[in-house]
């Protein structure tokens, strides 16, 4: 029954999860870049408030009509929230955008402020569900227990810096990112222990990674049917740095906790 009032919600309306209206460009190569504007339209900006002004800190996915999903390292208890939908440009009141409050979190119960040991992952209930337009679009969840084989193709999205200290960006990027199968992330001379089964990483070429800012939002991956799966939620990365070859970003595993994001769901 939760299972279905998930579904219920995901499909509502017009649009289908997953299908943007404006359609990304994808690219050929590995590397980071401009998206085009609304063909992520699940993603979102999550901001808190600090000295009269809304600042960013991470992103989310719209799962629901009035829930976005993120990563639990993102909240705070001291802090008031708001997301950002339908936004290419994070400086620019752009028409069809919106700003809601978050009326509530919902950490999972077994994250511990350690990134290595997992469970990295938040729901945040809106104040007022969204109306889906061509510009604000549900994400598709994978299917619980699904495991992506290694060099599999998604993108990583988000406002997160280009490099290393270096500056953020005003305009949504996307990278291309391979995943690497569990066994190689978690050897010794990759992520070793600090990689768990309940995590998906991507990356590591030295070229292209998340970085700062970019925590919480979306690892999309293409399913068979043409639709947007979002398979991860950004964690954590290098503490050397950003694109750093051999540590590729990690995500939490979405489709390891399909049944507690129905639940929380269904629950509040």
């Amino acid at each position: 029954m939760i299972r279905t009032l998930l579904l219920s919600a995901l499909v509502a309306g017009a649009f289908s999860c997953g299908l943007p209206t404006h359609l990304p460009q994808l690219s050929r190569v590995v590397g980071g870049e401009e998206a085009t504007p609304n063909s992520w339209p699940w993603q979102v900006s999550l901001q808190y408030s600090a000295y009269g002004q809304w600042r960013h800190t991470c992103g989310g996915s719209l799962v629901a009509k009035n829930w976005v999903l993120t990563a639990a390292h993102c909240i705070s208890s001291s802090r008031t929230y708001r997301v950002v939908l339908g936004r290419h440009s994070l400086s620019t009141e752009e028409a069809g955008s919106l700003a809601v409050k978050v009326s509530k979190a919902v950490v999972h119960e077994k994250w511990n402020n350690n990134l290595a040991q997992g469970n990295d992952i938040a729901l945040l209930k809106l104040a007022t569900p969204v109306t889906l337009t061509d510009k604000i679009q549900l994400a598709c969840l994978p299917p619980a227990g699904t495991i992506l084989p290694n060099n599999y193709p998604c993108y990583v999205t988000g406002w997160g810096r280009l490099q290393t200290n270096g500056a953020s960006p005003d305009i949504l990027q996307q990278g291309l990112l391979l995943v690497v199968d569990y066994a190689t992330c978690s050897s010794a001379s990759w992520w070793g222990s600090s990689v768990k089964t309940t995590m998906v990483c991507a990356g590591g070429d030295g070229v292209t990674s998340s970085c700062n800012g970019d925590s919480g939002g979306p690892l999309n991956c293409r399913a068979a049917d043409g639709k947007w799966q979002v398979h991860g939620v950004v964690s954590f990365g290098s503490s050397l740095g950003c694109n750093y070859y051999r540590k590729p970003s990690v995500f939490t595993r979405v489709s390891n906790y399909i049944d507690w994001i129905n639940t929380v769901i269904a629950n509040n």
